[in-house]
């Protein structure tokens, strides 16, 4: 395992395009390639490529050049006239959520947003309610005025703003600590009278007129909700829509770093680099197996079970330190199986 290159995935710029592109040509299969912004900020000692992945970088020669609108998304990347294969991953930061308010509607909305993997901080200016929000399972509390309280947030284009304070006078202070900042989803809640007049003061404030109209509010999909709880899944709804559109990896997780840099056994870390048809996960779906434990998952069920039987054979076989997993979905065998969803997944198995 290379910790260098896994370090560094711990402190990746977060307003920056970031790659990791993995070389899959048979003399180099697995090198890699980390680039941050514009520039690349890690080489395997295997890279040998010629293959310029600077984004922006000038584009006349497309043999030797990648332009950066081919680096847009997670996928395989043949380049060339010899068609030169690279998974090319655009990685995302820790997914962070902001809920503005800690009323009844927050309290589920916190719960939620910690079952799907978010790192969830709660801001509100009254000590009891911010009280009921870290029994919730926010991971952190702001105790602030709403006017004051954003200065301890730093703003990237992995966070997710929930405005759904006890006032409109509140929600209209946290839109304006937002506003022109880097997020990737903002959402009010309000009647659409109420987020009218709040979109017109913030257009004669001087705010950008799209930008303000693009504010998801009222808040959350249009279901019919009514309780809190369903008023949670409504708005968790629109933010897992919101994402998944950004065709990000899932990138590396504070917690699936930690379980790879831990030195307690060797693993393989299994991702999926190609998908097709109705598979489960999308590509980047991370999952680290060892001879004991599994972390994560690439989308359970049969096809998982061969995935983690493949990379015990590695670990135990001590095969090639990475390999392609193909696994068929589709056919009369694997409905016998269990495997429902139906298509295709190649799977990355690397060895660390």
């Amino acid at each position: 395992m290379n910790r260098e290159l896994y370090e560094k995935l711990r402190t990746l710029p977060a307003n920056a395009d970031n790659y990791l592109i993995t070389s899959l040509n048979l003399e180099n299969f697995g090198a890699k390639l980390l680039i941050c912004g514009s520039k690349a900020e890690f080489r395997s000692d295997s890279w040998t490529e010629e293959v310029d992945f600077l984004p922006g970088a000038d584009a006349a020669n497309n043999d030797v050049r990648v332009r950066k609108a081919e680096l847009s998304k997670s996928e395989i990347l043949s380049i060339g006239e010899s068609c030169r294969q690279y998974f090319a991953e655009k990685l995302a930061n820790e997914k962070k959520v902001y809920v503005c308010g800690a009323g009844h509607v927050s309290l589920p909305i916190v719960r939620l947003g910690k079952m799907l993997g978010f790192k969830v901080t709660c801001i509100e200016d009254r000590p009891s309610f911010a009280d009921m929000a870290k029994a919730a399972g926010a991971d952190e509390i702001i105790c602030e005025e709403f006017d004051l309280a954003f200065r301890e947030i730093s703003f990237d284009k992995d966070s997710y703003f929930v405005i759904v304070t006890r006032g409109h006078q509140y929600d209209e202070a946290c839109l304006r600590r937002i506003l022109g900042k880097p997020y990737a989803y903002l959402g009010m809640m309000g009647s659409r009278r109420r987020v009218g007049m709040i979109r017109d003061r913030l257009i004669a404030s001087g705010f950008d007129e799209t930008e303000v109209k693009n504010v998801h509010a009222p808040i959350g999909l249009g279901i019919g909700a009514q309780t809190p709880e369903e008023i949670a899944v409504s708005i968790w709804a629109e933010i897992i829509s919101v994402k998944n559109e950004s065709e990000k990896g899932e990138g590396f997780s504070p917690k699936l770093l930690e379980e790879i840099l831990k030195t307690d056994e060797e693993k393989v870390l299994a991702t999926i680099i190609r998908r097709k048809g109705s598979a489960p996960r999308q590509v980047g779906t991370k999952m680290l197996i060892s001879k004991t434990k599994t972390f994560g998952t690439i989308g359970g069920g049969c096809a998982e079970a061969d995935a983690v039987k493949a990379a015990r054979e590695m670990l135990l076989f001590d095969a090639a330190d990475s390999r392609i997993f193909h696994i068929n979905m589709t056919e009369d065998a694997a409905a016998a199986e269990g495997m429902v969803c139906g298509g295709t997944i190649d799977v990355l198995m690397e060895k660390l």
